[in-house]
């Protein structure tokens, strides 16, 4: 399972248990950020195209750390004027491991559950209720 998601500007293939360079992200060294602008989705043969983004899908990652790249230079020449400047430039990244590419399918599944968490936490308060009511009685 892969995804294709828009981050800074730019696309990346990701899968799960991959780390990927992003442009300098806004998040602390050790929290998760999560990438909603998913374009392309592949599970198992099945591939899904979002228009421009596919409804329901999020990519999530933990941030492993910060850093700067090689650097590189920039030089400008004007022949014949003397005219020469050298500037050096690195640019900063965000290192990111991805952990998990949850569909919409996975998000039904786990919204049905915590309903179901909370019908019997209701049931069970329910009967709790009418004992405590029918000691009372007595």
């Amino acid at each position: 399972m892969y995804a294709i998601i828009e981050s800074c500007g730019k696309q990346y293939k990701v899968a799960e248990g991959d780390v990927v360079f992003f442009e300098k992200l806004d998040v602390e060294e050790g929290k998760k950020v999560t990438f909603d602008h998913v374009v392309l989705v592949s599970e198992e043969g099945k591939i899904e195209v979002g228009a421009p983004y596919v409804k329901g899908v999020k990519v999530e990652g933990k941030v492993v750390s910060h850093g700067k790249g090689k650097k590189i230079l920039v030089y400008k020449y004007k022949a014949k004027k003397n005219y020469r400047r050298t500037q050096g430039h690195r640019q900063p990244y965000t290192k990111v491991e991805i952990t998990k590419i949850k569909t919409a399918a996975e998000k039904a599944v786990a919204e049905e559950k915590k309903t179901e968490k909370k019908a019997t936490e209701t049931t069970a308060k329910k009967t709790t209720t009418t004992k405590t009511a029918e000691k009372a009685e007595k």
